[in-house]
């Protein structure tokens, strides 16, 4: 019986390697397997959080903006704008003033969060884009947040890190604040995506997965 599971594990564990391959890899001219580009980005982005203070390349940000401008927008809207900070001064003030509100929350997390002074949301990267939506589009911050989605593959592609910083909203709902950086008349700043060189050189591992989640109709 022992030697039966055996038997039987070691299957199902070939049988799921042979369908990832399936699913992530396809053979060149010699026949050998080779993982498509696209999907090794996809499956090795991690959302970093430490990074070297050296300010990443002009052509790789242009890069990774032109990917979020390709994103597919409802409707073609192409609702985005991108508003690219890199001045330490007003990183620091969009860090602190998110903070700041965040303690008089009412959820503990947030008001934790927004208390601890080693917290920093920005996670001191020395890019930061801010995404902004066309209030009048069809389906402005979905639209968004596959142009950020973009970005963030683009970045990994480049060896790049990078992550989708939510909390930051705290400070992008206020209106004087926008308006100073630039956000257009009619549009409203959704998301924050932090950029930069990885500090660390070790494999980040992904969380993992929940698998059961997909139901056919055929």
């Amino acid at each position: 019986m022992v030697s039966f599971l055996i038997s039987h594990i070691k299957f199902v564990r070939t049988f799921m390697i042979i369908l990832l391959m399936l699913l992530f890899y396809k053979t060149n001219k010699e026949g050998r397997y080779y993982m498509n580009e696209v999907l090794k980005a996809i499956r090795n982005r991690r959302s970093v959080r430490t990074y070297l203070p050296t300010q990443i390349k002009q052509e790789d940000l242009d890069l990774i903006i032109e990917s979020g401008i390709y994103a597919p927008s409802g409707h073609n809207d192409q609702p985005w704008h991108f508003t690219v900070i890199q001045n330490k001064e007003i990183l620091k003030h969009i860090n602190d003033k998110s903070k700041e509100l965040m303690a008089q929350s009412e959820i503990s997390w947030i008001k934790n969060m927004g208390s601890n002074p080693k917290v920093n949301l920005i996670y001191d990267a020395p890019t930061l884009i801010i995404v902004s939506g066309n209030k009048n589009a069809l389906s402005p911050k979905v639209d968004c947040s596959a142009a950020i989605q973009n970005m963030l593959l683009a970045a990994e592609s480049l060896n790049i890190g990078s992550v989708w910083i939510g909390l930051i909203t705290f400070f992008l709902k206020l209106e004087d604040e926008a308006k100073k950086l630039g956000i257009p008349e009619g549009y409203e700043a959704y998301y924050g995506v932090a950029l930069g060189y990885k500090s660390l050189n070790k494999e980040l591992i992904a969380p993992k997965r929940k698998l059961n989640v997909v139901n056919y109709i055929r």
